[in-house]
């Protein structure tokens, strides 16, 4: 039986990779995005990624209630959370920026998988992935609100992994930084010499990472070959962050 697959802001970040890389697999994948509330960008996407099942703008009980209608189960979800890591100095945050920062990153990760736990309860198997930033593992000054926002949404799953694996349910965290996508290295900076080579001096491994890279690691941890791997914040980043 296919595997179903959830996969929020899948138009940003990895989610369009990691969707071609799980279709491939043969699971069966299902997204939500905000852009979605416009039928011809829902459209778009789906064109993009021949059998992905887009749903429209709802909310996160609505969309995995979908899902468990359409498949009877619901298997992984991938909370793939993006958000822009506007530059500022922490005397210069407003209450919106920090409203807004953590809605998107944490609050909004935290009320998907509150609504997917239940039914991956009573499957008594289930898997759940935070596609988060490694950014607070290494600290970068002047993002302080990014930073502690993705390590909110890091300590969740931390702490996820641990109350919900007596349930057969994982809970791992991709720490991801560096990775060629038009949400955080748009082609206005990688086209750009010079910001090119200074982005690429902070790598240790010299180069981007690629989004099928991501999304093979993505694969993984959505599949049964990582079902003994719980708990886990995994640095994605080219060896600029590493484990602690």
């Amino acid at each position: 039986m296919a595997r179903s697959i959830l996969i929020t802001d899948i138009a940003h970040f990895v989610g369009g990779p990691s969707a071609r890389a799980l279709l491939a697999e043969g699971a069966s994948v299902y997204g939500v995005d905000a852009s979605f509330s416009d039928a011809a960008a829902r459209a778009a996407f789906e064109e993009k990624v021949p059998g992905v099942k887009t749903l429209p703008m709802i909310g996160p009980k609505e969309a995995v209630a979908a899902v468990i209608e359409a498949e009877g189960r619901l298997d992984v979800l991938i909370n793939n959370d993006a958000w822009p890591a506007v530059r500022g100095a922490v005397d210069e945050a407003t209450d919106k920026d920090m409203h807004e920062t953590f809605e998107a990153l944490v609050f909004k990760s935290f009320a998907m998988t509150r609504a997917a736990v239940p039914q991956m309860k009573t499957q008594q198997a289930g898997k759940i992935l935070f596609l988060s930033s490694a950014a607070p593992l290494n600290g970068i000054p002047n993002y302080s609100l990014y930073a502690a926002a993705r390590g909110a949404a890091n300590s969740l799953a931390l702490t996820l992994a641990k109350e919900l694996a007596p349930f057969n349910i994982h809970v791992n965290a991709l720490a991801f930084n560096f990775i060629e996508n038009p949400d955080y290295f748009p082609a206005s900076l990688l086209d750009n010499p010079k910001s090119r080579e200074k982005i690429l001096s902070n790598i240790p491994l010299g180069r981007l990472g690629k989004p099928e890279e991501a999304a093979a690691i993505v694969a993984f941890l959505a599949g049964p070959n990582s079902d003994f791997i719980t708990g886990q914040l995994i640095p994605v980043a080219g060896g600029w962050a590493t484990a602690r």
